[in-house]
């Protein structure tokens, strides 16, 4: 469990600031051993976070700010504390263990799943190192999970489907009809975005697998990520990373990388943040926790640092949730702090 912030409130409005999101990208960088992963500013600037690598595609991020990387060509799984030390998590050959790696996912239990598409199955990790099945006969590119817990999984070498897999292990096909489906991503309202790199479009669909359009004419798209407030980004086959607002207006966000080397992308996680929404004659307040998807959120309180007490326990399915807390110390000093679990 991990302490990150804490406000004093006297009767007054008080907000904290969110820390930005920096953006990571796995770049192939055309040959073995020089595969790197960049960091991106939000402000766009790019620095090298590690270099030597294979061929590095899924990337995702655990709760403790370290990212994992699924490496093709050295078919294994690599860790890297926020410092960029680096660490073997998992290995194996392109055929074996592992399966050349692509999509990585984690869920809310801390639990790592990886898309072996080689060998047709998505392997789960304990964050212990312990392996395990998951799933079987998925050619599978792109993983992401739902605010249920539920794996989406996007299969881009047999038929283009994108499969639904319940906490248990339950299968059942969500959409069809796709033309190599690579990258999934939820955004905060729940609904997945899809990139299909056959034809160019980046698919959004409701969660009763309704099915628009959200962008077309791009370049293979592969990678997609939200933002904290929103945004979704984009690698393609252009050498370009793309950004969308919400509504679909699209800039790019950085150029000048390789052409067809960028697959995957994720954003850092923040800690989460509390933020004094409104107060009510001095009788209540409004708390918002904003943080990462499938964050366990524990919220106290303290009139003196000493003596915190609990105000509420939450699993974070959206970027923010909010507290009422009706009974605050009025018009004195008191303490809130978030803290959350691994």
């Amino acid at each position: 469990m991990k302490t990150k912030i804490i406000l004093t409130v006297f009767c007054s409005v008080i907000a904290a600031k969110a820390q930005t999101q920096n953006l990571f990208v796995s770049d192939g960088n055309n040959g073995p051993g020089m595969g790197i992963i960049y960091k991106f500013t939000p402000d766009g600037a790019r620095s090298v976070f590690v270099s030597g690598l294979d061929y590095p595609q899924g990337l995702a991020f655990n709760s403790a700010g370290d990212l994992f990387e699924g490496d093709s060509l050295a078919g294994g799984i690599f860790e890297f504390t926020p410092g960029g030390v680096q660490s073997t998590f998992a290995s194996g050959a392109l055929s074996g263990v592992v399966g050349a790696p692509a999509g990585l996912a984690f869920n809310s239990g801390g639990n790592l799943f990886v898309a072996g598409p080689q060998t047709g199955v998505i392997y789960q990790y304990t964050p212990g190192g312990v392996r395990s099945i998951f799933a079987s006969g998925l050619a599978s590119a792109g993983l992401a999970f739902d605010g249920a817990s539920n794996l989406f999984v996007a299969e881009w070498m047999i038929n283009g489907d994108i499969v639904e897999i319940t906490p248990s292990g339950a299968q059942s096909t969500f959409a069809t009809g796709l033309y190599d489906p690579e990258g999934l991503a939820f955004n905060s309202a729940g609904d997945l975005f899809v990139a299909d790199s056959g034809s160019g479009n980046i698919y959004k669909f409701t969660p009763g697998g309704a099915r628009s359009t959200f962008a077309s004419g791009l370049n293979n798209p592969i990678g997609l990520v939200f933002n904290s407030t929103g945004n979704l980004f984009v690698t393609s086959a252009s050498g370009n990373i793309l950004e969308f607002t919400p509504d679909g207006t699209k800039t790019i966000f950085a150029s000048g990388l390789l052409p067809w080397q960028q697959t995957f992308l994720a954003f850092q996680p923040v800690p989460p943040v509390l933020r004094i929404i409104s107060q009510s004659n001095g009788s209540q307040f409004v708390i918002g926790v904003c943080g990462v998807l499938g964050q366990k959120i524990v919220l106290q309180s303290s009139p003196d640092l000493q003596n915190w007490l609990p105000l509420a326990t939450n699993t974070l399915t959206s970027i923010c949730w909010t507290y009422t807390n009706n009974a605050p110390q009025s018009c004195g000093q008191q303490f809130y702090r978030a803290l959350w679990l691994q």
